[in-house]
This record gives structure tokens, C-alpha cells and sequence, in this order.
């Protein structure tokens, strides 16, 4: 089996395992429906999925493996422990997207398109898959940027890719894990109790708990924020500036980041 059909694999299995845990544990009770926005999740994906194929191509693994071929890149110019490097890759590249994340939060241009993720009215596993066209071509970039630096293994690029894409399934998921596991988990992983707080329509939620994988980063950049105003039941998600599900339409997602400007602008 090759890469991305077992990233395909363990995608597949996490996502339907995490419905499967949201229909017998949710933790925070429905807004819109969830049939209707699982169909624009899946559609959203669909789209980025194509792009990212057509802009390019193999994407990260694919540039990982030019870039081990040119010999380019911090790790391609050591000689360190292959194991050290493979850690050092996951951790790094789990640090990169997490400064990322603030990033597109505190700059305006990258929050316009940013704001279709948090514009969700409720927040599950489907909702790991609901960004704007632009910000997925613009994250990938990023990372290739990244990994054309550090020069990192192709099977380390991989690895991150997969725990990065069944994290973002797990952390938004609607599920209620016990109250010792979710103290016990955040203390090095993100938990969906924590993101949750991220989703949160009350600004200072929104900036706190930034981190995909990984809690370590918000703990150690003080961006942490362990509970919410309110209980995790009545955290209200999303965005004061979309409100109704009518809003948030397929078709208004892809525009949303041109609306988003001039309401803000009006406002």
C-alpha cells in the first residue's frame, strides 16, 4: 500500500469511528443540521483535495522526496540519528503549523479567509475538513516552504500528515471523553474539550488553544486557556458575524472572505 492510500485508509477509519462516538457521546447539543453541513464539508474537501492535486501535485510527500533527492535542507546536510531527525520532524513541523494557526488568526488578510472554519455553527469531526480554497493552497505552500528548509525524511513527512489530518477529526469531534482522560490527554495532546474552547464566538476563547496536535505550544507561548466562560455543553460556536445557518451556504463559504471584509468594513 502506498502513502497516500494509507493516509486514505487511516483518514476513513478515524472519521467514521469519530461519528460513530458523536451519535452515542456527544458532548455539546446541535445547531444546524448535521446532514447539511457534512454535505458542504465533504464538499469543500472535495475541492481543496482537486486543487491541491492540480497546484502541487504530490504536495508535501512529493516535495519531501525532490528535496532528499537534490540534497537540499538542514536534515539532508547532517548526519544525526535517522530516529532524532524522524522527531525532530514531527515535533517541528507540529510547532510550524501551530505558529501558522496564530498567524491567520492575528493577520486580517489571513483571518478573512480563515473565518470560513470558524464560522461554523457547530463544531464536529466534519468540521476538520471546512477551509476556504485559498487558505489550504496558502498552508500548503507553508509547509513545503518548511520542509524545503529542513530537508526532513519522506516517511517523517508522511507520518506528520497522517496524525495531522486524524487529529483535526478528533480535536473538533463532538464527543464527550471522560473528565480524567481529557485532564490526563491535554497535558501533551490537543483534546476536543480544549479546541472546543477554541471555536468559542467570545474573542479571547477564540485566541487561546491554538495547537492541532500538540498542547505543548500553547502552554509554552501563553496562549493556553484551560475552561471557558461557560461549561462545555453552552460554549456558543462560531463567529458573531454569521449567525444563521442560511448564511452558510456552500456557494457562501467560497465568498465568504469578500463579505466578511466589507461587513467589517461597514461595521
Amino acid at each position: 500500500m502506498d502513502g497516500n492510500a494509507l493516509r486514505l485508509l487511516i483518514f476513513i477509519s478515524v472519521f467514521i469511528l469519530m461519528l460513530i462516538l458523536e451519535a452515542l457521546i456527544p458532548r455539546h447539543p446541535k445547531v444546524d443540521s448535521k446532514l447539511r453541513r457534512l454535505g458542504i464539508h465533504l464538499g469543500l474537501s472535495g475541492v481543496n483535495t482537486i486543487l491541491l492535486k492540480l497546484v502541487f501535485g504530490a504536495a508535501a510527500v512529493g516535495a519531501a522526496k525532490t528535496i532528499e533527492i537534490k540534497g537540499w535542507g538542514l536534515f539532508n546536510n547532517l548526519e544525526w540519528n535517522h530516529g532524532l531527525e524522524f522527531f525532530l520532524t514531527v515535533v517541528f513541523l507540529d510547532f510550524a503549523i501551530y505558529f501558522q494557526h496564530v498567524l491567520v488568526h492575528k493577520i486580517p488578510f489571513f483571518w478573512r479567509f480563515h473565518v470560513v472554519h470558524h464560522s461554523d455553527l457547530d463544531l464536529d469531526a466534519s468540521s476538520g475538513l471546512r477551509f476556504h480554497p485559498v487558505e489550504i493552497l496558502a498552508s500548503m505552500l507553508y509547509k513545503i516552504g518548511i520542509i524545503f528548509l529542513l530537508g526532513p525524511a519522506p516517511i517523517a513527512v508522511l507520518v506528520f500528515e497522517a496524525v495531522l489530518n486524524g487529529m483535526a477529526l478528533f480535536t473538533h469531534s463532538n464527543i464527550a471523553l471522560p473528565e480524567k482522560a481529557d485532564y490526563f490527554f491535554k497535558k501533551l495532546i490537543v483534546t476536543p474539550d480544549m479546541h472546543r474552547i477554541h471555536h468559542s464566538v467570545e474573542v479571547r476563547e477564540t485566541n487561546s488553544n491554538y495547537g492541532f496536535n500538540l498542547s505543548i505550544w500553547d502552554r509554552i507561548f501563553g496562549t493556553y486557556k484551560e475552561q471557558a466562560l461557560k461549561a462545555q455543553p453552552e460554549i456558543d460556536i462560531g463567529i458573531n458575524a454569521f449567525r444563521s445557518p442560511d448564511e452558510l451556504t456552500f456557494y457562501n463559504l467560497l465568498i465568504m472572505p469578500k463579505k466578511y471584509r466589507e461587513q467589517t468594513y461597514v461595521t
